[in-house]
């Protein structure tokens, strides 16, 4: 019903910027937020922010917080994670992902795209 497609990874030294993307297509007016996850090898999956799929409300995590934001572009269907004052520590496989209007869980997930921060 709706699929999820990011892009936007790769390498970059500590203290650079990524901006991650998140294409939604499909039934997108089931979309109630997009959230951005990430996880790093042999950790849990990790919450980074979320914005309303009107635009209106953001959340972060504090890891984050200050760093990240979190945007949408509403003519493109797309949700953007800008990564600016990039660390080691946030190397992760990013996903996004979509919650459902009816069952506000997140049954939508991209593939995921991998961020190596170099130090």
């Amino acid at each position: 019903q709706v699929q999820l497609v990011e892009s936007g990874g790769g390498l970059v030294q500590a203290g650079g910027s990524l901006r991650l993307s998140c294409v939604a297509s499909g039934r997108t007016s089931n979309i109630y937020v997009v959230a951005w996850f990430r996880q790093a090898p042999g950790e849990d999956r990790e919450f980074v922010g979320s914005i309303s799929w009107s635009g209106g409300s953001t959340y972060y995590a504090d890891s984050v917080k200050g760093r990240f934001t979190v945007s949408r572009d509403n003519a493109k269907n797309t949700v953007y994670l800008q990564m600016n004052s990039l660390k080691s520590e946030d190397t992760a496989v990013y996903r996004c992902a979509g919650a459902d209007t009816s069952s506000r869980s997140y049954d939508y997930w991209g593939q995921g795209t991998q961020v190596t921060i170099s130090s």
